[in-house]
């Protein structure tokens, strides 16, 4: 993604911009990136992706290993824990619990603008067959059981999918094949939560799915009740 092709207006510094997207870059490929490819991908020369990857280095935000690819580094595990720490605390025993009586995987969605973003993911201890993703998975927030729920934790707005009232008057959400093909999604939005959260569970198989719908409407009520005022 080049500079030119967000179509965003760059309203602040420049120079930081370049910097985030080469950090998300990095995060986001899971075999890491070489200079030449952060080069390419910004449209910049090797020279600046070279001086942006080494500050990024210099933080601990990446590392580069033998291979010369830089990845994730362990700075960025010290950011993950301090967005929402309360609620990610409250929320992640309650999915462990609901993940290994389901066997299916469970996450933490909160609205961001026009996505739902995952920013905690738990998988079933008890079953090595079930969809796995990582924290940071985008959707839309007008697609998915996720983005159903979470809509659906805010006032009715004009031409909102009709899913997202039948969410409200049921306390959850779901979708089938919206995000993946196959992929049955069930979740409830977190009562008295801000920012706007859900927890969403997804199977390939719709009896677990359907059996699921009381699990997580449950476990989102629990987690809200717990939520300080």
């Amino acid at each position: 993604m080049t500079e030119q092709s967000t179509g965003r207006t760059q309203v602040g510094s420049q120079t930081l911009a370049r910097g985030l997207r080469a950090l998300l870059s990095v995060v986001e490929s899971p075999n890491g990136v070489t200079i030449q490819q952060l080069a390419t991908e910004l449209g910049v020369h090797r020279s600046i992706a070279y001086r942006l990857l080494q500050t990024l280095a210099d933080f601990g935000f990446v590392s580069q290993s033998a291979d010369s690819f830089y990845r994730a580094g362990p700075r960025l595990a010290t950011l993950a824990d301090a967005y929402l720490p309360t609620l990610r605390e409250l929320a992640i025993p309650v999915m462990r619990e609901v993940a290994d009586e389901l066997g299916c995987t469970v996450s933490l969605f909160v609205a961001n603008g026009a996505e739902a973003v995952s920013i905690e993911l738990v998988e079933p201890t008890t079953t090595s067959h079930h969809i796995a993703f990582k924290a940071g998975m985008r959707t839309p927030i007008n697609r998915g059981a996720a983005g159903y729920a979470l809509l659906a934790a805010g006032p009715q707005v004009a031409g909102e999918p009709a899913e997202v009232a039948l969410a409200r008057e049921r306390g959850y959400a779901t979708s089938v094949g919206e995000i993946e093909i196959g992929c049955y999604g069930v979740a409830a939005p977190i009562p008295n939560c801000s920012p706007r959260a859900c927890l969403n569970l997804i199977t390939y198989r719709e009896d677990q799915a359907k059996a699921a719908e009381a699990s997580i409407l449950n476990a989102a009520r629990q987690v809200g009740e717990a939520l300080p005022a």
